[in-house]
């Protein structure tokens, strides 16, 4: 089975660009912060998100529908608030990820000496952000564009010369993954996703590869693939000795 997994992670081709904040359309926020109990515990999502849009990005909750024009999740930023240790000082700063992971930007440390939790926090978020509003953020959606030519370039990623394409995409059957048209939605985990639907129930997850559009994954006792082709995700594994590919449908 390993040797199969391999045989799909074949399509993984890694690239690298140099971009700031300016080539992303719009930012994620995650529903908690490591360091908090609960989801949006002191106010922290809702001020990081009034924040966001006060420097002028596009922002949407991990849990949010977020509309079609945003869909290409590796045209996203990922936003994390990190605690540092400080004694009798509340230290946090600002980090956008993009979607592999990669630190894009990190903000100064915002610092408070409130003792009252609620105080602390806005007071050293909001002082955390004054390096993100220097940016002075305007999306580039020209940047955008010459990504997506370099990503889709043969040269970079030349699939069409593996033997194995030809027979995925001749022999392989697609069935839905979700039948009834179920969205599964992506909640952020170590090194990757979990995929829930609306019950919530934890269907798949799935782990980051060096290409952001292609994820090992698990469903159920199923190991395999989870992989973006023509902006449509697809779950594939092999069902004795057969290669198979269930068509998944994902918010991110």
């Amino acid at each position: 089975m390993k040797t199969k997994i391999l045989l799909l992670l074949i399509f993984v081709s890694s690239f690298s660009f140099s971009q700031s904040v300016n080539d992303y359309a719009a930012v994620i926020i995650p529903v908690r912060y490591d360091f908090l109990k609960i989801e949006n515990q002191y106010r922290l999502q809702t001020l990081t998100k009034f924040d966001l849009q006060k420097a002028g990005f596009v922002a949407f909750y991990s849990n949010e529908v977020i509309p079609d024009q945003y869909n290409d999740r590796c045209s996203l930023l990922y936003i994390d608030v990190s605690k540092d240790s400080g004694f009798m000082v509340t230290k946090l700063f600002v980090t956008f990820k993009d979607c592999s992971g990669k630190v894009v930007f990190k903000s100064e440390m915002g610092k408070s000496r409130e003792k009252d939790f609620e105080l602390a926090y806005k007071e050293a978020l909001n002082q955390a952000f004054e390096s993100i509003y220097a940016l002075q953020y305007k999306y580039n959606e020209a940047s955008e564009k010459s990504k997506n030519a370099v990503i889709a370039s043969p040269a970079i990623a030349p699939i069409s010369t593996i033997p194995l394409t030809t027979a995925v995409a001749v022999n392989v059957p697609n069935t839905s993954a979700e039948p009834d048209g179920t969205v599964l939605f992506a909640q952020p985990i170590k090194n990757g996703f979990q995929l829930v639907d609306t019950t919530p129930k934890v269907v798949m997850k799935a782990y980051k590869t060096t290409n952001p559009s292609i994820y090992i994954a698990s469903k159920e006792n199923t190991q395999g693939v989870m992989i973006l082709k023509d902006n449509q995700w697809f779950f594939e594994y092999y069902e004795k000795d057969t290669l198979m590919s269930e068509k998944i449908t994902v918010k991110f």
